[in-house]
């Protein structure tokens, strides 16, 4: 027998169905049993309803079935499906997972979907495994094994650790105008010039830019940071030999800081980052001379995170490089514009790492001191009477 049932709602779940309606947050399917619901209570067939809504007729029918043997929360929300059987035992899973993390085939830089497929049907009994079941399985075990990351694994000796506290006590260091801390440090920059001239946004169009692009060469960036005011200093340059680093030095004491007594440098252990480069730039009265008013202080390492100026090359690269740049002289123009809207702007790095935190977060890693080696030997002392 065809049933027929008669939707009417109350006052207050039309509010209801108003208002998620209104709201747009839930799921298309939920929103359209709730247009459902309204035009059923304002009489409107089945037919129409599933005309001007785009569902089917037996939606229709399901929805204002559970509407009147339930209540407004049945006929919204979303019965539980079955769905298909799982085509991978438990054991079948935990060797696709060995199998990805194990080596992939000879010839082959890593597993694929495919290749993980093809490994799992010839181990166990399948005739065949598609690449969605892999991917799923890989997704609820969190692994991408197509993916691999490239970082440094630094070694936490007594050189590590005290390079690293010796330049957190320097950015720790109350202020002294004559002992200023400058962190420096270099960054490549490729020039890439357009083939085909980008078109300009316009409204509701964003900027187009060809793929094809030019490249001019390379440049490099010396950039400068003062730990404790708001400075810094860009210089662009063809190389960064060692006869840059010497001539970037002579800048630093002659014409950054002419009146400080010691200038305290933060930097990193770059080969040409040697008090030597000065010597082999300048004569060796000139040399001793530079060398005088600068004390370099070296982080550890695979630790350049802890070098100020590492932050203020990622704001640079955000704001200002992350373009093309098509010239040497157009570089040298963008970034002197920068650096002097960051300058005036006062803009300054907030360091919070401390010693304190450093032993607190690493302690763990810290090497331990030796224990004493030497024991306290025993004397045995026999007195004679005569």
């Amino acid at each position: 027998m065809n049933v027929r049932y008669r939707v009417e709602l109350t006052q207050y779940e039309r509010n209801e169905l108003g208002a998620l309606l209104s709201r747009g947050e839930h799921p298309s399917r939920v929103l359209k049993r709730a247009q459902i619901l309204l035009a059923a209570d304002q009489g409107v067939s089945d037919e129409e309803i599933a005309t001007s809504i785009r569902v089917g007729g037996s939606t229709v029918y399901r929805t204002k079935r559970h509407f009147v043997e339930g209540n407004l929360e049945r006929a919204l929300s979303e019965e539980p499906r079955p769905g298909a059987e799982r085509k991978l035992s438990g054991k079948e899973e935990a060797l696709l997972v060995a199998t990805a993390c194990s080596n992939p085939p000879a010839g082959r830089a890593r597993w694929t979907l495919d290749l993980l497929a093809d490994e799992v049907v010839r181990l166990t009994e399948h005739e065949s495994l598609s690449r969605e079941t892999v991917r799923r399985r890989l997704a609820e075990n969190d692994l991408k094994p197509w993916q691999k990351k490239m970082w440094c694994i630094p070694q936490v000796d007594g050189e590590y650790v005290a390079r690293m506290e010796d330049v957190l006590d320097l950015y720790a260091d109350e202020p002294d105008p004559q002992r200023p801390v400058v962190c420096f440090d270099e960054s490549p920059v490729q020039l890439i010039g357009e083939v085909r001239q980008p078109i300009q946004p316009q409204p509701g169009q964003i900027e187009r830019y060809d793929c094809e692009y030019r490249r001019n060469g390379t440049a490099n960036l010396f950039v400068f940071l003062d730990a404790n005011r708001p400075w810094r200093k860009v210089k662009v340059t063809e190389r960064r030999t060692a006869e840059d680093f010497a001539a970037c030095m002579r800048e630093l004491t002659d014409i950054h800081y002419p009146k400080a007594e010691r200038i305290r440098v933060v930097l990193d252990n770059l080969s040409t980052h040697s008090a030597g480069a000065l010597y082999r730039s300048f004569p060796a009265d000139e040399a001793r001379r530079v060398l005088r008013r600068l004390e370099l202080h070296f982080v550890p390492k695979h630790a350049s995170w802890l070098n100020m100026v590492e932050i203020e090359i990622g704001v640079l690269a955000t704001q200002c490089l992350d373009r093309r740049i098509e010239s040497y002289s157009r570089l040298v123009a963008e970034t002197a514009a920068w650096e002097k809207q960051r300058n005036a702007a006062r803009a300054r790095i907030n360091w919070m790492f401390t010693t304190e935190k450093a032993r607190a977060k690493m302690g763990r890693a810290y090497p331990k001191p030796a224990a004493a080696s030497g024991r306290r030997q025993r004397v045995k002392i026999s007195v004679t009477r005569n």
